[in-house]
């Protein structure tokens, strides 16, 4: 077993600094962080249980403590870790909300843990959503002496919001506040939107517990995954306490640890600028970082850096490296200058010394792997585009169907057209028939499903046609981890990964692209990116394999940084435009889309704005001015 609280200073990365004022740990992965997580929680209960005593433990809910959850039913299963002497409270329940609801807390924590494991029901305490109004007052104080009647907690996981919220603490929440009912802040709402299929569904209340009952805690782990979890981690880490974030009220618990995967850390000041906080051993990799950040910094391009730039921002010991700024702007401009190709699939019979591509096989197999069937588009439209005009062989592999992603309006339009055409036969009176009588917690028949999933499966084509590629080069996996009919998808197995082995033995390329969307650790990007990953373990023996390449895009919300990028890939305005018509052949994603976030750009817009970012970066840096640039970064396997 993992020793409580020190292991993680032993297994992560930990670094106190100046500017830190809340212990906090950083891993690789989300999920050897969680199993570490998992282990301190069964220390605890085995300790509590020699001592006879109960262990009282506050739980979270949300995709952040899934693996953890995951971990503990492990230990329960295959080493024994009870669970009888256990007495859970969980920070919160949307309000109102059936406890029967799929979009419960309820229904969540009993599916992820406590199903599998033998604790006593009567020990499971959760706030009910369905508590009537006029007792909701009591409720929250009896709630709240049960968990004192305890002792309080002697442990308490949680995650945060982009809201900086802890439970549903949302900004404003005081320091002292106990449970009670709160009004959710309209991006909590956004976050939790694609859950319940659109922010219109998704409650505007809830009760939580308050900051003061987490505070109270004995121990408190908080865990945080992904990019998107970075702007507030570091507010919360390094800032002032503040009631606008109400995470940083845990900078006054003596006992409180942030667990975070590294892209959750990647705002933190050790971990972009680590120049300002010690000596740092320089890198080429951190060289680049450094200068594109400080050339930001100052606003001024590379080549016009100077000797007292770097000096006056924390860089004086990488000049003395280098030399003078003059050798080193000229060595990471070049560096920079030589990820821009207009060749993707690299330039037949030229030099590729400084080349992000090989120039042989002039003629390349590529495959375009796509979480969903309009990834390719949106993420990489212009480089798919020129990758086909310049005569390589493009396959395009849609990795799921998509169809969780199609409207019930927009099923049903096509449901009762096919009525009229009589295209699908008996099948179309039947899909009509559910979605008008849809419930809210209905899981969607096999036939609608099946109708969304051709919906989508229409519209890439469309595009894939558009853009020049045969119908016999477009692959439609459905993968089977995605097809369980819900937003919450299933875990990959061997047949997921049989696929995609399959298809990369049959047309053996020389690239291939994926979304390397490596921020959340739960989502569908995430899933495939991890199928490709297993599919590349098991194939690298072949010989094949040895002249494969493959290139990371990223999806619609986020872009590579600069100095991560290695192939930068310009686009025309022409070409901007084409790849906005490819865009368009997705018809179901536009006006409206299910899954949009807390953006209300289309997807379209949203790619455009992107790709014209990261063409401005480069221009600022001092390097060509372009339309519109592509980013990708190499993944070596």
């Amino acid at each position: 077993m993992i020793k409580e609280g020190i292991s993680y200073r032993e297994a992560g990365k930990f670094e106190e600094t100046r500017f830190e004022k809340i212990h906090n740990v950083i891993f690789d992965s989300s999920k050897e962080a969680s199993v570490l997580v998992a282990h301190e929680i069964a220390n605890l209960i085995q300790r509590k249980e020699e001592l006879g005593e109960p262990c009282i433990l506050g739980l979270a809910t949300g995709s952040s403590p899934i693996k953890v959850y995951e971990e503990l039913v492990r230990l329960h299963k295959e080493e024994g870790l009870s669970f009888a002497n256990v007495v859970t409270f969980n920070l919160d329940e949307y309000y109102p909300m059936d406890k029967n609801n799929i979009q419960s807390y309820h229904h969540f924590m009993h599916e992820h843990l406590f199903n599998h494991v033998n604790i006593l029901p009567e020990n499971i305490n959760i706030p009910d959503g369905n508590v009537n109004s006029e007792e909701l007052q009591q409720y929250c104080i009896d709630y709240e002496m049960k968990i004192k009647s305890y002792g309080g907690l002697d442990f308490q996981l949680l995650g945060i919001g982009r809201t900086g919220h802890i439970g549903f603490n949302e900004p404003g929440s005081h320091i002292n506040s106990g449970t009670r009912s709160i009004t959710l802040d309209h991006l909590t709402r956004v976050d939790a939107a694609p859950a319940f299929l659109g922010i219109d569904n998704v409650p505007r209340k809830a009760i939580t517990m308050g900051i003061g009952t987490v505070r109270a805690a004995k121990r408190i782990v908080l865990l945080a995954w992904g990019i998107s979890k970075a702007d507030i981690l570091k507010s919360t880490i390094e800032g002032e306490v503040s009631s606008q974030v109400p995470a940083t009220y845990l900078q006054e618990h003596s006992n409180t640890t942030f667990v975070l995967d590294s892209e959750a850390s990647s705002e933190l000041t050790r971990v972009k600028t680590p120049w300002l906080v010690k000596s740092c051993i320089w890198t080429e990799e951190l060289k680049l970082k450094a200068v594109v950040w400080l050339s930001e910094l100052t606003t001024k391009p590379i080549l016009k850096l100077t000797d007292k730039d770097y000096n006056d921002n924390g860089m004086s010991g990488l000049l003395a490296e280098e030399g003078t700024a003059y050798n080193l702007n000229i060595k990471m401009f070049n560096q920079l200058q030589h990820t821009i190709t207009g060749w993707p699939g690299g330039k037949p019979d030229a030099d590729d010394t400084n080349r992000p591509e090989r120039s042989n096989p002039s003629k390349k197999r590529v495959i375009i792997f796509s979480p969903h069937p309009d990834d390719d588009v949106i993420s990489m439209g212009g480089t798919f585009d020129r990758l086909v005009e310049q005569g390589h062989e493009v396959h395009i592999a849609y990795q799921t169907s998509g169809n969780i992603a199609v409207s019930n309006e927009e099923a049903l339009k096509f449901a009762e057209v096919s009525t009229v055409l009589n295209s699908l036969s008996s099948e179309s009176d039947s899909i009509i028939n559910f979605l008008k009588n849809k419930g809210k917690n209905d899981i969607d028949s096999v036939e609608v499903r099946k109708l969304k999933g051709l919906i989508r499966r229409s519209e890439s084509l469309g595009a894939t046609r558009y853009l020049g590629v045969p119908d016999a080069n477009v692959h439609f996996l459905d993968l089977p981890f995605y097809e369980t009919g819900t937003v919450k998808k299933g875990n990959l197995t061997d047949a997921d990964i049989k696929i995609m082995c399959d298809l990369i033995e049959d047309i053996k390329p020389h690239q291939i692209y994926a979304a390397g969307d490596l921020a959340d650790p739960h989502g569908t990007h995430k899933v495939c990116l991890d199928s490709l990953f297993e599919a590349l373990k098991r194939l690298k023996h072949h010989s094949y394999m040895d002249d494969c390449w493959v290139w990371l895009y990223r999806g619609a919300w986020h872009e590579w940084e600069t100095y991560h990028i290695e192939m930068a890939v310009p686009m025309s305005p022409d070409q901007v435009l084409k790849k906005r018509h490819a865009i368009f052949y997705h018809q179901s994603q536009k006006d409206g889309v299910m899954f949009q976030g807390d953006d209300s750009r289309e997807f379209w817009v949203r790619a455009e704005d992107r790709n014209r970012a990261t063409a401005k970066k480069y221009n600022d840096l001092g390097l060509a001015e372009y339309a519109a640039i592509e980013a990708f970064k190499r993944y070596h396997f």
